[in-house]
């Protein structure tokens, strides 16, 4: 195998380095907030956003004069992709069902998909406030019919951003408070005295976020670990080398730390997209944020094969791939450890933040490796149930489960087996005799 970098991003040593700092900031931040509840979310809120209203929480004559502001048709917009993600989320829900079998004469298993009760969905603001977030979150929620939908987004020039205000309430929020950051996250998961906890957290965030969440799993839900935004091109010499710069930078802007990766085959086509990236970067209006990214965690990465393209896609297990080449679905028939992809030179991974109707809230850093990305299954829970309708098999069963429980030891299990062979079978039964 022969895989060539002709350009590398940070160690891994520092990117560590980096995460412990992130680490302490937010477990001291949301000790302080499970200790102090509102005072501490309205001190983090003026610290972060120099924002400190009587109420968090927007009213709905608040609401209304937010989505006041916004222009017909930026709402027109945001009502077509809302369409587009509901339609593709319906779709989804439809093909989850309830079951129930009879696995043997009496005896019934199903299991029942019931939506997660309360959720708490986080929209980014800061340097891009992220409209779509509160699609891919708030939206998904409703079609999976959680009843208590909870939306944040920070403010941003000390109020409300109104379409994202907008697409929280169209999406279907019940509550929408106007809060950035670790402090969102922390009370909506934790609880305050004017804000009842939620039973999961979801949507992305930037490193703060994205630690509260980890550091908060396990006493909340939450959809997945969702970090700096990741972007991966494969492309071959079948694409130019200003598509695939293009690609590459338009997700490298989301922020200083976001993963930028030209996998290739084709010597010449990485370097020329280093050229083109250069050419990009000078005229980029983004491109402050852009450059540091690219420089600090861009890669490039020759391969001499498809195959080995395929093992080291699937080794970074990148949250967007865009594929490229002259045999798109073979990699979609043969890759496992992605967030989404993005098959031919038609689309990008922008259509997916923004408006085809698959979710953008997707694995970083190798979680694809383990789960995919947030979806309308991601806020139901699968639960199991069980009935016995006849004596014979309540004996059958019963006689079995004697049997197995005290193979383990558990007496007390097998006299749960036991009693119903006695009442049900009409047979004397002794501790896990209950067929001898």
């Amino acid at each position: 195998m022969a895989i060539t970098y002709l350009k590398s991003g940070k160690p891994e040593a520092e990117r560590a380095e980096d995460d412990a700092k992130v680490r302490k900031i937010v477990e001291d931040t949301l000790a302080d907030i499970g200790a102090r509840g509102d005072a501490a979310v309205r001190d983090l809120s003026e610290k972060f956003d120099k924002y400190s209203p009587p109420s968090f929480r927007l009213s709905q004559s608040e609401i209304d004069a937010a989505m006041a502001k916004v222009s017909a048709r930026d709402m027109e917009d945001i009502k077509f992709a809302q369409d587009q993600i509901r339609n593709f989320a319906q779709a989804q829900r439809a093909s989850m069902t309830d079951v129930e079998v009879e696995t043997i004469p009496g005896v019934i298993l199903g299991h029942k998909n019931i939506p997660v009760q309360s959720v708490g969905c986080y929209v980014p603001g800061g340097k891009f406030p992220m409209v779509a977030s509160a699609h891919m979150s708030v939206l998904t929620a409703s079609v999976a019919g959680v009843p208590r939908i909870v939306a944040s987004a920070p403010p941003q020039n000390g109020e409300p951003h109104p379409a994202i205000v907008a697409a929280m309430h169209l999406g279907g929020a019940h509550e929408i408070y106007v809060l950035g950051g670790m402090q969102a996250v922390g009370a909506m998961a934790l609880g305050t005295e004017t804000i009842d906890p939620v039973h999961m957290i979801v949507g992305p965030g930037n490193a703060f976020v994205a630690e509260a969440k980890r550091q908060l799993f396990g006493r909340v839900g939450i959809d997945l670990f969702a970090g700096p935004t990741e972007t991966m091109v494969i492309a071959d010499d079948t694409v130019d080398a200003e598509l695939c710069a293009t690609d590459l930078l338009g997700q490298a802007e989301h922020g200083y730390n976001s993963p930028a990766v030209l996998l290739t085959n084709s010597e010449k086509l990485a370097r020329d997209t280093l050229n083109e990236i250069d050419r990009i970067l000078d005229i980029l209006p983004t491109a402050e944020t852009a450059r540091t990214s690219w420089e600090d965690y861009g890669e490039v990465i020759l391969c001499d094969t498809y195959d080995e393209m395929l093992r080291v896609a699937d080794d970074i297990a990148s949250e967007h791939v865009q594929v490229m080449t002259d045999r798109d679905d073979w990699f979609l028939e043969n890759m496992t450890c992605y967030g989404a992809l993005f098959l031919g030179a038609r689309t990008n991974v922008a259509n997916g933040d923004k408006v085809i109707g698959t979710n953008h809230t997707l694995p970083t850093k190798k979680a694809g490796r383990y789960t995919g990305g947030l979806w309308v299954g991601k806020f139901l829970k699968t639960h199991s149930y069980q009935k016995i309708l006849t004596d014979e098999a309540a004996t059958l069963v019963g006689e079995y489960g004697s049997r197995l429980c005290m193979l383990e030891g558990f007496v007390g299990h097998a006299e749960q087996c036991n009693i119903r062979v006695r009442r049900y079978g009409g047979k004397n039964v002794a501790y896990g005799t209950a067929a001898e």
